[in-house]
């Protein structure tokens, strides 16, 4: 933006933050003992989700009061993956909460609202700032403290702040809604696809076609289809002739073809290579997955690895009806039951793929059910394809709006409204006048402090030249003090520095003739 509009400043974070800080860490437990914490999770959906909190059953009850969380405090994902990092939220509960490690938290001067501060940091992140100052590692990037507050914010008057976030609430909220009501779409659209394959394989799909009862006979796989045969187990190239299909490659019942593997072996290529029609069906894999099936029709030269089955059809059985068969939930619970599981994986080997039952019709009811799916499938395939391109809309009004805001052009302006950098001149005025106390405060104490630690000095010697009623060393001097005989050598430096002041300027003396109180005494061998 080349101008700004009226009222508005420029800034950088440094100047709108009261403070920025980070939180208390310690060994979580699933348990919810101890300290309710924040961690990233709770901020993952970039609103503050109190059911994703942490708790640490070890801690420091004398210190945890500066994490305590306050409303209107910021929290901001700092430490994640590239596409969780810079997300924002902020604590608007009543719920007692303390900040936690992974996140930093962020507390806004009176130059803004924490509402159009947390807006503002979508907004640039939306738009990759916060990914570009960002060290990036393999699986994890970090934004440090120095790099944040350099990031440059857009201030208008406290006044349009208010307007403009409260704007925002109320038309993303509407926007969200929307997104929720999408996001229900692939849930339906899956559950749409499985009654489909479950009343293709039960004959309740082809019921008005058939025109009649249905005399489907009960089959095993074994008996009407052939082949079942392993795949390659050499090891795949990333370069090569012809990819290799492996267990990734199966997704959704479709073939995936991207993160392939080659192979330029003719040897491999001529006993593997897949002809179009074949069935794949993945033996191993973990519980959840395993038995997921696909048909190859021919889109690529390929063949198939070992963790792979591949079962052909035959005059009795149409590959595409075995592939819908292999999908539905029957085929899925038959997976289930007679899978055998390992520590992290799951197996079903080829005997007991050959013996999984089904009802099987005649080849022309095949073929009417294959069309029938395909048609129901492809309307699915339509409405998902318009699910994301409603959802890609959404994603894009989102951020149209937020640019809109911070242009200037959300709401209207007031005339009257106080400019922006005039709030912050008085806010950095009262920033300056603490400083300048804290400092003369901190003088005012160091001062104190050495005149007490000298004062120390002169009470040690005249107890320890009463007591002893003699001449005493420097060692015994320093003894008598309460010093250990090992202590730092700086320490033994400044004690007998302090010392030869004392003498210089005959303080011991003094003290010792004004007969020092008691109290007095007390205090100064107490610092």
């Amino acid at each position: 933006m080349s101008e700004l509009p009226v009222g508005w400043v420029k800034t950088e974070f440094d100047n709108v933050l009261l403070s920025l800080s980070n939180g208390i860490g310690g060994k979580q437990n699933k348990e919810m003992i101890g300290l309710p914490v924040s961690r990233i999770e709770t901020i993952a959906n970039e609103n503050f989700d109190y059911k994703r909190i942490g708790f640490i059953e070890e801690f420091d009850e004398s210190k945890i009061s500066k994490y305590k969380l306050n409303h209107g405090d910021i929290l901001f994902s700092h430490i994640n993956s590239s596409i969780h990092l810079g997300k924002t939220a902020v604590f608007y509960s009543d719920n007692e909460l303390y900040h936690g490690i992974n996140l930093l938290r962020i507390v806004v001067n009176r130059s803004t609202t924490p509402k159009y501060f947390n807006y503002y940091c979508k907004y640039i992140r939306a738009n990759g700032l916060f990914s570009s100052i960002a060290q990036h590692a393999v699986n994890q990037a970090s934004i440090n403290q120095k790099k944040l507050k350099k990031c440059e914010v857009l201030l208008p008057p406290l006044n349009e702040q208010i307007r403009i976030a409260n704007k925002l609430d109320s038309i993303i909220a509407k926007l969200e809604a929307t997104q929720k009501r999408l996001d229900k779409i692939p849930t339906l659209l899956k559950r749409f696809r499985q009654s489909v394959l479950a009343a293709a394989v039960s004959g309740e799909l082809t019921a008005e076609w058939r025109k009649g009862d249905l005399d489907w006979k009960q089959v095993k796989l074994g008996d009407v289809g052939e082949g079942f045969n392993y795949g390659s187990s050499a090891k795949s190239q990333k370069t090569g002739t012809i990819p290799v299909l492996r267990m990734g490659n199966i997704q959704s019942g479709k073939l995936d073809w991207d993160k392939l593997v080659y192979t330029s072996d003719k040897a491999e290529i001529s006993k593997y290579e897949l002809e179009s029609g074949d069935v794949l069906f993945n033996r191993t894999n973990s519980p959840e997955l395993v038995g997921k099936t696909t048909i190859y029709r021919g889109e690529q030269k390929a063949i198939y690895a070992g963790y792979l089955i591949r079962v052909k059809g035959t005059e009795k059985l149409d590959a595409e009806f075995l592939n819908i068969v292999m999908n539905s939930p029957m085929a899925r619970d038959y997976c289930w039951k007679v899978k055998t599981d390992g520590v992290s994986q799951s197996n079903i080997n080829a005997q007991k793929l050959r013996a999984l039952e089904f009802l099987l019709p005649d080849m022309p009811e095949q073929k009417q059910i294959v069309h029938q799916v395909e048609s129901l499938f492809k309307l699915a395939e339509q409405v998902e394809q318009q699910y994301q391109s409603a959802k890609q809309r959404t994603d894009k009004l989102t951020q149209s709006i937020l640019a809109k805001a911070f242009s200037g052009a959300l709401v209207p302006q007031d005339p009257n409204d106080e400019p922006a950098s005039e709030l912050l001149k008085r806010i950095q005025a009262i920033k300056l006048e603490s400083v300048s106390t804290n400092l003369k405060k901190k003088v005012v104490e160091s001062s104190l402090k050495n005149k007490m630690r000298k004062l120390k000095v002169v009470i040690s010697v005249i107890k320890a030249l009463e007591e002893a009623g003699k001449s005493l060393t420097g060692q015994e001097l320093f003894s008598a003090a309460g010093y250990p005989n090992d202590a730092d050598t700086k320490l033994v430096e400044k004690y007998f520095l302090d010392l030869r002041d004392q003498l210089e300027s005959q303080s011991i003396l003094k003290t010792r003739d004004t007969h020092l109180n008691e109290d007095v005494f007390e205090l100064a061998t107490s610092i």
